[in-house]
């Protein structure tokens, strides 16, 4: 059997994933047809329901839940690892909402966050995330919010901190971020979910195995990050919850979806379960 998979390119993703593409693992029948795409091209993928298997931003959750449920292994959810709100200089709150805003897309969690802490903010376009630090320093936009990589490399090259939008997340709702999950065809079964969810974690924990090497398919696909960096991505981004959500991962991303039901009030109708 082959399944259509998509994750981004970024580290945290494809350290996870690795084993279960190069068949470093068991992967019990299956092939996984895989596709690397940014984020937000992801999500929308997820809402046309293109792929079996893909990773999204929590933030678009409420709008694919009719097609998809969520994985317990391969996400990203944590403490500090939240989407960071810079610009050239300091900007009072006044002086933001008259701001042009650049966020890596409509359906993130990052302008999820960014909304529920800024909703006055109304000058916000949405380009992919790895353009986001450049527009803000070309003067292209006022301010941006950056997520991944971005995180360990704005402040080498100028830019100013505004917030941490997961630290206002955390100290809000006291619980971890939500930034990014595994979703499956609801259509493929309870059984083949759940032998999909054993596989990406059996995957992860032959990553885990393997440090402090990384997998080729790490460095091939990190857009010639310094080592230094893919590491640190790593670490921040890959944690326990990435091998399974449990009690305390569901709890937070039931949180965001409550969020997310009032400031973007547009969730497929209908009951689902969330969570395989």
């Amino acid at each position: 059997m082959t399944l259509t998979i998509g994750f981004s390119p970024c580290p945290n993703d494809t350290f996870i994933f690795d084993a279960l593409i190069n068949n470093k693992v068991d992967t019990e029948g299956i092939v996984f047809d895989y596709r690397l795409e940014d984020v937000e091209t992801l999500n929308r993928l997820a809402r046309s329901g293109e792929l079996d298997i893909t990773k999204i931003s929590y933030g678009v959750l409420p709008l694919v839940l009719r097609d998809y449920i969520v994985l317990n292994s391969g996400g990203a959810l944590g403490k500090g690892v939240g989407p960071l709100l810079v610009s050239r200089k300091a900007l009072s709150e006044e002086e933001l909402s008259k701001s042009d805003v650049v966020l890596p897309g409509i359906h993130t969690t990052a302008h999820l966050l960014f909304t529920m802490a800024y909703p006055d903010v109304h000058h916000k376009r949405f380009i992919p995330f790895d353009k986001i630090e450049d527009a803000v320093l070309n003067g292209e936009a006022d301010a941006g919010v950056i997520i991944h990589e971005n995180r360990f490399t704005y402040a080498s090259k100028g830019l100013f901190k505004i917030s941490d939008l997961g630290a206002i997340w955390e100290e809000k709702m006291k619980q971890p971020i939500p930034l990014g999950g595994i979703i499956i065809r609801r259509s493929l079964g309870n059984d083949l979910a759940k032998k999909v969810d054993r596989i990406i974690r059996r995957s992860l924990e032959f990553a885990f195995a393997a440090l402090p090497e990384l997998p080729d398919f790490v460095r091939e696909n990190a857009q010639e990050m310094d080592e230094a960096v893919m590491r640190q991505h790593i670490d921040l981004y890959v944690n326990d919850h990435s091998l399974d959500l449990g009690t305390g991962g569901k709890a937070a991303v039931w949180q965001l979806l409550m969020v997310s039901s009032r400031l973007h009030p547009e969730p497929a109708s209908g009951s689902f379960e969330v969570f395989l």
